[in-house]
Formats: C-alpha cells, structure tokens, sequence
C-alpha cells in the first residue's frame, strides 16, 4: 500500500521528463510575447523574476525607472516582462521589463495614432539629432526641428516635463516611432490666432520677442502669433541686415501698422514709434546750404550720405567732381568717411536728397578763368587725340580741347594731327572759356600769323586763278594764291560737259581759272566752280558775236566767225606749243577768230540759256 501511494507521489523518470518536455513546449511558445512573473530577489542592480520555467531571469531595476516611476519592484511583486528567450548560455531566462513596457502601449499608441490624438509624453534624454520621449513605457524620438515652432537653444525648462505631442510615425518592424512638440504648439496657436488677432488693432502699440531673424526682417512673437517687422520699418536709418539692430530673444515694442484679415497676417513696425525725421525738412536743410555727413553706401551711380539718423540723400557721380567724371564714386570717397555736401533739390514725397559734393569746393573752370582770360598763351600736355582733336591738361586739373581745324592754317586737319603725340607738352592759345559748360577752347595755329587770302577780298562771282593740291573721286582741292585759302571744287563743277566731269583728268600742281559762287568768311572758305566760269563765258561770247535778239541772223554769225577762222587755228595749234592757259586768257585771244562749229556750240548754248531764262 505504501508502496503505490509512494509511486503515484513520485513518477519515473520517463513520466517526469514527459512532464517536463510538455511543460518547456508551452513556455517555447510563450518566446517573443509577455509573460507574468514573480520577483525572488534582489541582487546586485537586478530584479531575479520566477516566470515558471526550470530557471529564473534577471531584469536591471533601472529597466523599472521612468521619469513619472520611481519606485522599484520588491520581492514577492507580480510583474509583466517580455520574454525573449527561454535559455540562454547562462542558462537563464531572457527577460525585458522597458519591452514589456513597450508591448503594452504600442497597441494603444497605434490606435491613438490613427485617430491623430495627442499622447502625454516626457523628453527624457538627447540624442543624435533630437531627443528621446518617453510614452508610457514606449521610447520615440523627437526631431530638433520638431521641438518647437522657432528654433531654442535651450531646452532645459522642457526635460522630465509631461506635456503633448502627437504621433507622424509608427514603426513596429523597427520599433520606431516619431513624434512632433511643433505639431501641438502650432495647433493650439491657430485656434488662438483668430482670437489674438481680433484682440489686435493698427496703430496699437504692443510688446514682443525676437522670435527669428532674416535677411529681409524679423519674426516678432506677440504671444502666440507672430508679426513681420520689415526691414525697411526697423528704423528710419539705412539698414543694411536686421541683425545690427535685433537679437534673438530680445524683447521690443512695435506698432500694428497692418492687419490682413483673411491670411491673418500682421505687419509690425518700430519706427513708426519715433518721430518722422522728414518733418520739416526744407527748413533745416534749405537749398544751396551746407552741411556734413557720414558716407553710408557706395554704388555704380553715386554716393548716399547720412545727414542725421533717417535722413540720407544721394551724391550723383556728375556731382561729386569738377574734373573727375569717368571714374568710380569709389575712387572719390569711401564708406564711413565724413564728407561735406550741398544741398541740390528736395523731394519729401520721395523722400529723396540731391546732393553735391563738387559745389562745396571751389570751381577750377571759373579759379582758371580768372588767372588765364581769352586770348592768353599757355602750354600742356598732350593727354589725349581723338579724330576731332586734342586734349590738353592745363592747371587746375582741368582740359582744354584744341579743334583739328584749329591746329594749322594751311595742312589738311588729318595731315595735321600727325605731328602731335600724347605727352607731347604744347603751346596754345585760349580761344573761349564756357565755365557752365566746362569747355576750354584752344588754338595751335593763333600763335601764328594767318598768311592765306582773306575771303574779305574775295568776292562772289568774280575769276580766279587756283593751284590743285589734291585729285579725289569726288572732285579737286585748291588753293587761291601761293599761300591762299583751300578751297575745293566739286565733280559737276568740274565742267558744263558731264563727259568732262572727270576729277583725273586734272594733275596735282596745275593752274585753273575758276568761278566764286560762294563766301563763307567766317570759316574762311570759298566755293569754287569751273562750271559756272563755262557758262557765264559762253554767255559773253554770244554776246559779242550777236544774236537773234539784236537782228542778226545765225548765219551771219557764223559766216564773219569762218572769215577768222584760219586765224583761230593758227592761235590754237601754238598754244597747244606753249604751257596750258586758262580758259578766260585763251578767249580773250581769239574772241574774234573762233573756229565755226564751236562758234555754233556757244551760241546754241547760248541760246537755249537765254531761252530758259
């Protein structure tokens, strides 16, 4: 009897390791989900947890810790611990309380996920990047860029706070989860938007904080919505980047300049808290004045100088020197220099400032006038030729302009230039002095005695005799007298035969007679035409032959000019001997004597003259 009883107490060894094996069946299955355990002791940092199986498992007791936890399981406690592995080498269980944690808000954080509601949650720590929080037992990362709705530096007040956050993103595969602080903060701020912005009134004046800084202004927090503070209304000074007069997290009074009721938007500024300093403007800087200022900013076109904080106006390049006018505004003044000024026009509307710097020292045109009056000589340097003439550079830093026509009396101006190089130190006479204009005119050929004929002596209509100096295609260039006034001679002045007309046929160094038809004496040049000489000779030969006018006939003409007509021969065989004449001095040789058919010619010609007049 006994020995049943004892045997039923105490199975065999194939019945106690069937047992066994059952038993560590269903705990193999229990691998990866959370298991109930008990704590039998407490050793050396960790919890020794009894889940059932044939040995225990150690869980860290910081693994118990949380911020909003402090207290630490004691022996006897019931706890739920995820179970990784049933045995490890040790022998041991492998157990997880943070992933027990983690198990049991994950499903609850899904749900609250897909309904997009906000979960409680602790900054704990600082990681690569971000931060850690701590959602009732599961660890997400929050971004830096997810902290806040402006950037901080400081997070410290934030740590070991509960406060809401809402969910982007869920992970389990990876165990992720990702969650915003800027997501609530920027919600809760629309809802109080609308309310702030009705509280809000233009022309209020109101507190904020530097929020953030850009390039075109800054962000002010008006306590939970935020205003532009444009750069342009920071101060009524230039201001070249917000960041010279704000800082972050600096605390500023503003006025509401505008409300945009639609986009919500405000529009803040600080000037509009100072006095305007254009108000009565004309009257402390009246026009012609003078005063001093500060070089506040460089450009292509000019200079802005500061008159007083808020009130600049722009020095023009074409007023900032006398003398210098192709050069950069920067090569004249430099920044933050002092530098005294005129004041040229005022536009207030504009808000705008002519300015002029050249008008507060004195004008070289006007100090050179007096020292060197019209008609004086001086000499210079050659700085530079041009195809109308040469710039001289005379003292007082100012240039003088020699006309190509006024280099030389008789040379062609082309030919003339010829003879000056620049850095070559002349000698001119001032011609005129414009001191509005900023023009000196000056003469090389004054300096000499003008030895050409004077057009004054010449008359329109009268004969004279020419040397050619020049054949060109489009006609000759002469001149009167040995030493007289150039004068030219276009190509259908050339001849009353159009077949003649030809600029060739005449050779550099000849004599010709040719008719005035044309006086300039104030340029001093005449116009010339051997033309017109053909025609009003043709016209005086049909007068002393006759015509129809006077009772002869044609015939009878012709008939007395064939009784001279051998001797007009001989005349023209010997001066075809003898060098060429002009046209008026072999007419008058053989004025009676002419050949028949050119006898013939000139009284057609004449004729038809008279009969067109």
């Amino acid at each position: 009897m006994e020995d049943q009883i004892l045997n039923q107490m105490n199975p065999t060894i194939d019945e106690f390791a069937l047992l066994l094996d059952e038993s560590m069946s269903k705990m193999s299955l229990a691998e990866g989900r959370i298991v109930t355990g008990t704590v039998i002791a407490i050793e050396n940092d960790f919890a020794i947890v009894d889940i059932g199986l044939k040995t225990e498992g150690r869980v860290p007791l910081k693994e118990f810790k949380s911020p909003t936890n402090k207290v630490l399981p004691g022996v006897g406690d019931e706890i739920e611990v995820f179970l990784d592995r049933v045995e490890n080498s040790n022998g041991e269980a492998v157990l997880s309380r943070e992933k027990a944690k983690r198990e049991e808000s994950w499903d609850i954080l899904q749900k609250l996920h897909d309904d997009n509601v906000k979960v409680d949650g602790i900054i704990s720590g600082r990681v690569k990047g971000g931060f850690t929080v701590e959602l009732d037992g599961a660890i997400a990362f929050l971004p830096g860029s997810q902290v806040d709705v402006r950037p901080i530096r400081d997070i410290g007040s934030m740590l070991n706070v509960s406060q809401p956050f809402l969910i982007l993103k869920m992970d389990k595969k990876r165990g992720n989860i990702v969650v915003s602080r800027r997501a609530v903060l920027e919600e809760t701020r629309a809802e109080q938007r609308t309310e702030l912005v009705d509280n809000l009134a233009e022309g209020q004046t109101v507190e904020g904080i530097v929020k953030n800084i850009t390039d075109y202004g800054a962000f002010i927090d008006l306590g939970g919505i935020d205003g532009l503070l444009h750069v342009t209304d920071i101060s009524w000074r230039r201001v070249s980047h917000p960041s010279d007069l704000l800082k972050l997290g600096q605390t500023v009074k503003v006025q509401i300049v505008k409300i945009n009721p639609e986009t919500k938007r405000v529009s803040l500024g600080m000037k509009q808290l100072e006095e305007d300093p254009w108000e009565n403007i004309h009257i402390r800087y009246p026009i012609n004045s003078k005063f001093k200022g500060i070089v506040t900013n460089i450009t292509d076109y000019g200079a802005f100088v500061e008159l007083e904080p808020g009130v600049e106006g722009l020095a023009h390049v074409s007023e900032m020197s006398w003398t210098k006018k192709n050069v950069h505004p920067g090569k004249i003044v430099s920044s933050s220099q002092e530098t005294e000024v005129a004041i040229l026009e005022i536009d207030v509307p504009k808000r705008r400032i002519s300015l002029g710097m050249k008008q507060c020292i004195d004008n070289p045109w006007s100090t050179f006038a007096e020292n060197n009056p019209v008609g004086s000589i001086i000499s210079g340097e050659v700085k530079n030729s041009t195809e109308f003439g040469l710039f001289i550079g005379l003292d007082g830093d100012v240039d003088g302009m020699v006309h190509t026509s006024d280099l030389d009396w008789n040379e062609k101006p082309e030919i003339a230039m010829e003879n000056y190089k620049k850095g070559q130190v002349i000698e001119a006479k001032i011609l005129d002095i414009d001191i509005e204009k900023e023009r000196i005119s000056l003469g090389v050929k004054q300096l000499v005695k003008d030895t050409r004929v004077k057009t004054n002596d010449l008359k329109k209509g009268s004969v004279v005799t020419c040397h050619i100096v020049s054949v060109r295609e489009g006609g000759i260039d002469v001149t009167i007298g040995e030493n007289g006034t150039a004068a030219s001679i276009r190509r259908s002045d050339l001849s009353v035969d159009k077949s003649e007309q030809r600029p060739e046929r005449f050779a550099v160094g000849e004599m010709v007679d040719a008719r005035i038809i044309q006086v300039d004496p104030k340029g001093n040049k005449v116009t010339l035409s051997i033309k017109a000489l053909q025609i009003a000779e043709e016209k005086e030969a049909v007068q002393q032959y006759g015509s129809a006018d006077s009772g002869a006939s044609l015939g009878d003409i012709l008939g007395e000019a064939l009784n001279r007509g051998s001797k007009e021969i001989e005349v023209k065989e010997e001066s075809e001997k003898k060098p060429k004449k002009s046209v008026k001095k072999v007419d008058s040789e053989i004025k009676d004597e002419a050949e028949p058919t050119e006898v013939k010619k000139k009284v057609t010609k004449a004729k038809s003259s008279k009969d067109s007049d």
